[in-house]
């Protein structure tokens, strides 16, 4: 087995925007730039799992989301329930990727939840790559959720408020257990980071890229990853 490139990040968060403005230029309806934005999802994070990298975040829908047309965000569910139906399938289950849902998803449909249940606990046990599918999802919101696990073991004895560090916090975090993104990519020409991963990216690297979603390619993700690799990550330190 060859040994891990050290240089290599080990945890990339994507931001997958501009789906809908590529559907726009080509005069096609928004749903359209969701599909062909799954399709790119798909090859990326098969990508990811090729080249070594322990975790992939995608952004898939914000907590701000639901404030689109209801058309479109219909048609995002769908494709959601696509993926998950494929990933049942047995040719996507030999793959060993171990698949989260990170966000509130509460509000979706009970089918769809029992979907994602169901498909965390199946893929539970794999470790070679984690696929965290961010959800119904807003950074602020996260760190909210994780106050309220920490308000509540504190009122049950559990926590004292003297033994809260930022160890604590993390570990009530969606992302519990995992390394923080050490490389988020945004494509699209955006420059903002739009509530993703708030307390885990403190220290990550962005690289910000003039690509819509549907168009990124592996290529892409190799240029990402390069410049990645041109930055001195000090911490804080010299």
């Amino acid at each position: 087995m060859a040994k891990r490139d050290d240089s290599m990040p080990k945890h990339i968060g994507i931001i997958m925007d501009g789906n809908g403005r590529w559907a726009k230029a080509k005069g096609l309806p928004r749903k359209y730039g969701h599909k062909q934005g799954a399709k790119t999802f798909r090859k990326i994070s098969e990508y990811c799992s090729e080249i070594g990298i322990e975790c992939l975040t995608v952004y898939a829908f914000s907590t701000e989301n639901w404030s689109r047309p209801q058309e479109e965000i219909d048609s995002i569910m769908q494709l959601l329930n696509d993926y998950l139906d494929e990933a049942f399938s047995k040719k996507n289950k030999n793959k060993g990727y171990r698949t989260k849902f990170i966000g509130d998803i509460s509000r979706l449909d009970k089918n769809l939840q029992e979907k994602i249940k169901r498909i965390e606990t199946e893929t539970a046990q794999y470790n070679k790559f984690t696929l965290n599918v961010a959800l119904n999802y807003g950074g602020r919101d996260e760190i909210v959720q994780a106050l309220r696990k920490i308000s509540e073991k504190i009122s049950n004895g559990e926590l004292s408020a003297s033994e809260i560090d930022e160890n604590i916090v993390s570990s009530n975090l969606y992302t519990s257990g995992q390394p923080d993104p050490d490389l988020i990519i945004r494509p699209s020409g955006e420059k903002r980071t739009s509530n993703f991963l708030v307390w885990q990216s403190a220290y990550s690297e962005y690289v910000f890229m003039n690509v819509l979603w549907p168009d990124f390619t592996t290529k892409h993700l190799d240029e990402a990853i390069e410049e990645y690799k041109t930055r001195n990550r000090r911490y804080g330190g010299i």
